[in-house]
């Protein structure tokens, strides 16, 4: 028997020690709910008691496979049962998490399962001839390639066509390996929380993506600081738009474990799609893109389903959302939570949290307070805007312009195979975001622009992000985006790409352009003012982001402005 010598001297033991994971709260909700609906996906219908022996036959196959810690299984699935299953199944076999973004092209997808070594690879079958083309590139680039064990995932809406020849190569079918594992399997939690549970890649705009490593305590976190912080209740329905595979469906797959609650897949994301879930099912919560949230606030009368059943609570993020759309959303009866935050971040990681007094603001002025990043999540235990020179605060004067720093439990382990990238992003003893921010009197921080979309124009910058904000407020503008493009005189000045609202007259764009550039002048300093206006869609990443680095390329080939052309 141990006795204790003074308050601190008590040593850990099993019955008052356990590293956290989010894997306890698919066990405790079969357990409380074992009949109440876990995952909806067409015709299909799972309960809790179903998910949970699903993703312990899960761990099981795996397990017979050998495959255990050490071993990262990659998943390349739009929203499906089998993708929400694999952030259970996977590391209850001790294995790393790795879900592939399905927009990626083949040689991108043949990086990320080199670097990461993917022992596993679960291909949805409308994707398996992208992973089978990514596995050839593989192959051919390295003489010691062991190809992985290959799973394909089909249900009733699924091509047989594209089913058979998956099968037909070799790839076993998803049911077909769960029936190989043991529903009563006595899976194991991690002896260390610090184990990873899941590796995530960067958009790799300018460089090879990037592996982000996350780890058990820092999902176990996250996904109860994503209830508390939205308010989300016991049963909550929440519908699958934001992408599992981007920062891991930002922890939700594990918050609506803890909530018992019910997940409503979506494999194709619409307006329409929306509405018709929130009409059938009942929907309570989803979280978006702005671009998302701005094809549903202009849905047409044949999509949109309004006035709404019920208060639907929007969760949004990505990139910074005009509050103009916001705005759009309020005015059809979403409540909006704006919140902000990074792979690195186990996705969002602050939020603008709404003040009681902001209730009798005007509609717009409440619109521009709740499009600020905010302050931190309950989980985050540090959150500044700090001169990266000094490593000092900037004054909370809502002008002065610092990086937006963090540091806590819910910043990544770090990024694979990747010191020098490590080296970088912890140097002072805090995660670099390289976002640019400034601080207001109330501590709510506001991104102005990240460190490489600040445009400088005669030694002045300009923030891309404020530009956007005014030109989203234009009447004919549906979509808009700013970046540099070199100048004759200035060095550089700001070009806006804009997508037009449908309806809106095309036919005379230069007529548009003067129009665009007339409004920007009565909105902000002349210098700000957008010299160049370009018509058309932007493009975007998988997760509704817009490619700026590929506009900054288009404005480059378009010339200085100022430079006449013969």
């Amino acid at each position: 028997m141990v006795v204790a010598r003074d308050i601190d001297d008590f040593p850990k033991n099993d019955a008052n020690y356990t590293s956290l994971t989010p894997l306890w709260f698919l066990e405790r909700a079969a357990l409380v709910h074992p009949t109440r609906p876990s995952v909806v996906h067409g015709s299909r219908r799972y309960t809790w008691q179903q998910t949970y022996h699903h993703c312990r036959r899960f761990a099981s196959a795996l397990s017979n496979r050998s495959i255990g810690p050490g071993n990262t299984v990659a998943v390349i699935a739009p929203n499906v049962p089998a993708l929400y299953e694999a952030h259970f199944g996977i590391p209850m076999a001790g294995a790393v998490l790795n879900t592939v973004n399905i927009r990626l092209n083949a040689s991108t997808i043949a990086f990320l399962l080199g670097h990461s070594s993917a022992a596993v690879v679960i291909v949805d079958q409308e994707f398996f001839s992208l992973a089978e083309e990514a596995l050839k590139i593989l192959s051919e680039k390295s003489k010691s390639f062991k190809p992985p064990i290959l799973i394909v995932i089909g249900d009733e809406n699924c091509d047989p066509k594209a089913l058979r020849d998956a099968l037909d190569k070799g790839a076993i079918e998803y049911e077909k390996f769960l029936e190989s594992g043991d529903p009563e399997y006595a899976w194991k939690p991690p002896e260390d929380e610090w184990q990873s549970i899941a590796l995530g890649y960067t958009s790799g705009t300018t460089a090879s993506p990037k592996g982000v490593v996350l780890h058990h305590r820092g999902a176990y976190l996250m996904a109860l600081s994503g209830a508390l912080i939205w308010g989300m209740n016991e049963g909550a329905i929440y519908l699958w738009t934001l992408p599992m595979f981007h920062c891991n469906g930002w922890c939700y797959p594990w918050t609506l474990a803890a909530l018992c609650g019910t997940n409503i897949c979506l494999r194709q994301v619409t307006a329409k799609a929306v509405y018709a879930a929130i009409s059938q099912y009942k929907v309570t919560h989803f979280c978006a893109a702005p671009v998302v949230l701005n094809s549903i606030a202009n849905a047409s009368p044949e999509e949109a389903i309004l006035p709404l059943p019920h208060v639907v609570n929007v969760n949004t993020a990505g990139a910074a959302p005009p509050p103009s759309v916001i705005a759009a959303m309020s005015k059809l009866g979403f409540r909006v939570t704006h919140t902000y935050g990074l792979s690195e971040t186990y996705g969002p990681s602050t939020v603008c949290a709404w003040k009681p007094e902001w209730e009798t603001l005007p509609p717009e002025q409440q619109a521009k307070l709740n499009a600020r990043q905010g302050v931190r999540y309950i989980g985050l235990e540090g959150l500044e805007v700090m001169n990266t020179k000094t490593m000092q605060p900037v004054p909370s004067d809502g002008a002065t312009v610092g990086e937006i720093v963090m540091r806590g439990n819910l910043v990544m382990k770090g990024y694979l195979k990747n010191p020098k990238a490590n080296e970088e992003s912890f140097a002072n003893g805090w995660y670099h975001s390289g976002d640019l921010a400034v601080k207001h009197p109330d501590g709510y921080i506001e991104i102005k622009d990240r460190s490489k979309d600040i445009i400088i124009s005669g030694a002045e910058n300009i923030s891309s992000v404020e530009i956007e904000n005014a030109l989203y407020s234009h009447p004919a503008i549906l979509e808009a985006a700013v970046v540099a493009r070199p100048d004759e005189k200035w060095g550089e000045s700001p070009c806006a790409f804009v997508t037009l609202k449908q309806g809106v007259d095309s036919s005379n764009e230069k007529r548009l352009a003067e129009d665009v550039i007339k409004f920007c002048r009565s909105k902000m300093p002349a210098y700000w003012v957008p010299k160049s206006i370009v018509f058309g869609p932007l493009p975007k990443t998988a997760t509704g982001k817009t490619q700026k680095h590929l506009l900054r390329a288009k404005a480059k080939e378009m010339g200085p402005v100022g430079v006449s052309k013969l």
